[in-house]
């Protein structure tokens, strides 16, 4: 399958997972599945915009007594000619027509002593947002300001897309999760980067398990895998100790992408099992891997969980490199749009750079080219 074929499957694979109503602080990275309108009032009572005295009538004032932020306004009106002293944020009462900052007057044996302006300074109830004003449409993903403007508006529980659950299964009997690799020994690499790219897509990361390259140790991880999404490293060529692909055949499952047409990730492969959990296979090459998770797996989840498709950025690209003939190459660019320097390509290259330029064949120096973000 061509490399934008196979990002367009996966996008296009799923539909949001159900909805559910939570509470608008747990929400934070979720898929509003319907729209947040205030629900009170904001601000929800009149309170002075300035720290000073709030007035009126006619002065010079009387200085009654002071009222501040988190006290209750008691009911009582403010009777003409008085002042009450009052801090920013505190519930102004009842018959008051302005408040003079502390620099706009000045007090003499209990009278304030200044001239209201244009400006009132106070802050009237629903100035900012009425009921039913809009806060954060459908499709919106709940970020740290949403959950903020929602609560200031009264919405404490919203309508939001269940996160996608993922497993990860690393497979491999020369993978190690901790310590210096010993020899014929590599260290697992896969658990952090899908990780990331799971939390970027709005999913949940629900663990990591180390497999043996043994077919009856995967195919029981697979059967109890209870995640929406189980992506296994490794075991995805054709190799003896490459299992997946057979396993997953045996158990009836359908094939959505089964080769890309790229360099690297060419074995990356995505499946549906009959009860419709998925299965996306990285092959083991560290970049190669990279490279199948941004292109299978990120927007899969993305998908999953609500979020609207987008298409991906381009980026005038400048440099050269080889290319591949009826494919695309994937190469780190730096954020001029600069090709990395000649050299071997891998992980650290991908760090150094921060993003992938998706290269066609018939690519030419200068020309623009679809961009992939790395975790």
């Amino acid at each position: 399958m061509s490399w934008s074929g196979a990002y367009a499957t996966a996008r296009d694979a799923a539909k949001p997972l159900p909805a559910d109503v939570t509470p608008v602080v747990a929400a934070t990275g979720r898929v509003l599945a319907a729209a947040v309108r205030c629900e009170r009032p904001v601000p929800a009572f009149d309170n002075a915009a300035m720290d000073g005295y709030v007035i009126a009538g006619d002065g010079p004032w009387t200085i009654r007594g002071r009222i501040l932020a988190g006290e209750p306004a008691g009911g009582a009106v403010l009777a003409p000619g008085t002042a009450l002293e009052i801090a920013t944020g505190a519930p102004v009462p009842a018959g008051a027509g302005a408040v003079l900052p502390y620099e706009d007057c000045r007090v003499e044996g209990g009278l304030v002593i200044g001239a209201a302006g244009t400006r009132r300074h106070i802050r009237r109830t629903g100035d900012a947002l009425s009921p039913g004003v809009l806060i954060a449409p459908a499709g919106r993903t709940v970020t740290a300001t949403v959950a903020a403007a929602a609560l200031q508006a009264g919405a404490e529980h919203v309508l939001a897309y269940r996160a996608p659950a993922v497993t990860m299964l690393v497979t491999g009997d020369e993978v190690i999760t901790d310590g210096a690799p010993g020899p014929g020994q590599v260290r697992d690499v896969f658990t952090g980067l899908v990780a990331a790219v799971t939390a970027r897509a709005g999913g949940r990361f629900a663990g990591s398990r180390l497999l043996p390259d043994d077919p009856a140790a995967l195919t029981a991880a697979l059967e109890t895998a209870g995640t929406d999404v189980i992506v296994v490293s490794g075991s995805s060529s054709s190799g003896a100790a490459d299992h997946l692909h057979g396993l997953l055949t045996e158990a009836n499952a359908t094939w959505l992408v089964r080769g890309v047409a790229c360099r690297p990730g060419h074995p990356q492969a995505l499946a549906v099992l009959p009860d419709g959990r998925f299965v996306v296979s990285l092959p083991g090459n560290p970049y190669a891997g990279l490279v199948a998770a941004l292109t299978l797996l990120e927007p899969l989840l993305g998908a999953l969980a609500g979020r609207p498709a987008a298409s991906l950025p381009l980026m005038t690209v400048a440099g050269s490199t080889r290319l591949m003939p009826g494919g695309v190459r994937i190469v780190p660019i730096g954020p001029d749009g600069e090709l990395s320097a000649a050299g071997p390509v891998g992980l650290h290259a991908a760090a150094a750079a921060g993003m992938l330029a998706v290269l066609p064949d018939d690519w030419t120096d200068g020309s623009p080219a679809a961009t992939l973000t790395v975790p």
